[in-house]
C-alpha cells in the first residue's frame, strides 16, 4: 500500500517552488518576485514573523493582505482545528443543522447588535456577492452604487462594484452599477433620486491608498439611503475584526448601523477560508421567503466545520488577548511615530489610517537633486518610488510590506493585530534608515530605481510587441 507523506514530499520537491509556479500557475508571479528580489525561501512562520533556512527572522507587516490577524499558527486556532478533525463530525450532510455555524453566527452578531442573521460563504468576494444579491432582491431594485478606487472582490458581481479599471478591463460586460467619489454625498443623492438604487457598498477605510471615509459621511449616507428605501452595505472584509481599533470599522462613527456587513480574511485564523454576510432579519426573510426558496442562495462549502471552528477560535483569542484594544494602542503608537517623520523627510508627505491599517504616502520633493530623480521615476511609472522603499525594507531590514495599489506612491501597513512596541521600534528604525538613504544623494535605492525603470520599459516594449 502506497502512503502519502507530506513532509517527505516537501523535503524532496520544496526546492522547485518557483519553477513549479512558473510552469503550472500564474507565470507572472515568480517573474515579478525575481525582478524585485522578493524571491525569498521562507521555511516556517510563527506569530508576526517568517524564518528562512538560516533562522533569520522577517517581520510581517502585510499579514497575508490582512488574513493573518492573529499572526501565523496561533496555538488556540491550531488546537481548535485538531479538535474538530478528531471529532469526526457528520459535516456538510446538507440536510441537518450542525451547532458550529449557529454558535459562530451568535458570536459575530454579538458585535453587531442591530443585525440578526448570517450567511456563511468561503471568501470576501462571496460575502460581497451575497450582499449584492440580497440587497437587490430585498429592495426589488437593480442598481448598486460604489466608490471609485474601491476594492470589493474579483468575481463578476463584486467586480462590477470594483472601482479600479485595471481589474475590470477585459472582463465586460459587468452589472450596470455606478461609481461615485468617496465622500460625495451630493453624487449619492443624485443617484438615489433615480429610484432604482438597491444599495450603496462602501469600505469604511478604502484599502487602496488607505483613505478613511470623511467624518460624518457614513451616518449621512445611511440617512440618505434609508430615506430613499435603499440599503447601506459595509465592506468590512479587511477592516473588520479589530483591524482599525474597533471590532468593525464603521463603529468608529456613532449611529452607523449598516443593513448588511461583509467580513472574511481574519475570521479564518489564517487556516480555513471563510466569509460571512451579516444582515437584518427582514432582508433574510425576504430572500428566504418560503420553503421553495430554502436553497435560493447557498454555498457548497459554506459553514463547514473546520471554518466554523477556526472562526470561533479567532473570536475567543481576540477577546482573551484584547486584540481590538491592542490594535488601537499599537496603531496609534506606530502612526504617531511615523507622522513625526513627515517634517524630517521631504519625500514623505502623509501618514494616515486608523488602528493597524496605516498608509504612508510619498510625494514630489522640493530640492533640485531629489526632484530630478523623482521625475525620472514618475516618467517611467507612477508608484516606483514606493516600490523602491518596499524592496530595501525586505532586502536590508527583513520587513515585508506592500505598495497599496497600482500606480500609487503609498505603502500600506496591515500587520498582525498581535504586534507591540518591539515591532513598532523595529519598523520605525528600518523605515528611518531607508528614508535617510533616499535623501542622502545617490545611494543604493536610486540605483535600484534605475533598475525598476529599465524593467518597466522592457515590460512596456514586450506588451507592445505582443499587441496586448
Amino acid at each position: 500500500m502506497t502512503g502519502f507523506d507530506l513532509t517527505e514530499l516537501l523535503a524532496e520537491r520544496g526546492g522547485e517552488r518557483y519553477e513549479l509556479h512558473s510552469r503550472y500557475l500564474n507565470h507572472q508571479l515568480p517573474r515579478m518576485l525575481h525582478t524585485l528580489g522578493f524571491d525569498k525561501v521562507y521555511e516556517r512562520a510563527e506569530g508576526a514573523y517568517f524564518f528562512d533556512h538560516e533562522g533569520q527572522d522577517y517581520l510581517d507587516m502585510l499579514a497575508g493582505f490582512g488574513v493573518m490577524g492573529l499572526g501565523r499558527h496561533h496555538p488556540v486556532v491550531r488546537k481548535a482545528l485538531h479538535d474538530v478533525l478528531d471529532a469526526d463530525l457528520p459535516d456538510l450532510t446538507r440536510f441537518d443543522c450542525q451547532p458550529l455555524p449557529g454558535l459562530l453566527a451568535e458570536q459575530l452578531l454579538a458585535h453587531a447588535p442591530h443585525l440578526d442573521r448570517v450567511f456563511f460563504g468561503n471568501s470576501g468576494t462571496e460575502a460581497i456577492e451575497t450582499a449584492l444579491k440580497f440587497a437587490r432582491y430585498a429592495t426589488g431594485r437593480p442598481r448598486i452604487v460604489y466608490c471609485t478606487h474601491a476594492f470589493h472582490g474579483l468575481t463578476t458581481g463584486s467586480l462590477s462594484v470594483n472601482g479600479e479599471d485595471g481589474f475590470r478591463d477585459g472582463f465586460a460586460p459587468l452589472l450596470p452599477d455606478t461609481a461615485i467619489a468617496l465622500g460625495d454625498l451630493d453624487a449619492l443623492e443624485r443617484e438615489l433620486r433615480r429610484g432604482d438604487v438597491a444599495g450603496f457598498v462602501v469600505e469604511p477605510i478604502q484599502g487602496k491608498g488607505v483613505h478613511p471615509t470623511p467624518p460624518g459621511f457614513l451616518r449621512a449616507a445611511q440617512e440618505l439611503l434609508h430615506r430613499h428605501k435603499a440599503l447601506l452595505i459595509a465592506d468590512e472584509v479587511q477592516t473588520g475584526l479589530g483591524r482599525t481599533g474597533d471590532f468593525f470599522a464603521h463603529q468608529h462613527e456613532d449611529g452607523v448601523e449598516p443593513d448588511l456587513v461583509c467580513v472574511a480574511k481574519a475570521l479564518s485564523g489564517g487556516y480555513v477560508p471563510v466569509g460571512a454576510t451579516l444582515g437584518k432579519d427582514w432582508i433574510f426573510k425576504k430572500v428566504y421567503s418560503s420553503m421553495d426558496r430554502v436553497l435560493v442562495h447557498s454555498a457548497s462549502f459554506g459553514a463547514n466545520a473546520q471554518a466554523m471552528a477556526a472562526g470561533l477560535a479567532v473570536l475567543a483569542v481576540m477577546e482573551d488577548e484584547q486584540l481590538v484594544a491592542n490594535a488601537r494602542h499599537t496603531g496609534d503608537l506606530l502612526r504617531g511615530r511615523l507622522a513625526a517623520l513627515v517634517d524630517r523627510y521631504e519625500l514623505l508627505h502623509d501618514v494616515r489610517g486608523r488602528g493597524l491599517m496605516i498608509g504612508i504616502e510619498f510625494g514630489r520633493p522640493t530640492s533640485l537633486g531629489l526632484r530630478s530623480r523623482w521625475t525620472m521615476l514618475q516618467a517611467a511609472r507612477k508608484g516606483l518610488f514606493a516600490q523602491m522603499v518596499v524592496v530595501p525594507l525586505l532586502q536590508r531590514h527583513r520587513i515585508l510590506t506592500q505598495v497599496s495599489g497600482d500606480h500609487l506612491e503609498v505603502i500600506k501597513l496591515i500587520p498582525p493585530l498581535i504586534i507591540g512596541e518591539r515591532e513598532v521600534d523595529r519598523f520605525v528604525a528600518a523605515f528611518t534608515a531607508v528614508m535617510d538613504d533616499a535623501h542622502g544623494g545617490g545611494g543604493l535605492m536610486w540605483d535600484f530605481g534605475r533598475t525598476l525603470v529599465k524593467a518597466n520599459l522592457r515590460a512596456r516594449h514586450a506588451s507592445t510587441a505582443s499587441g496586448s
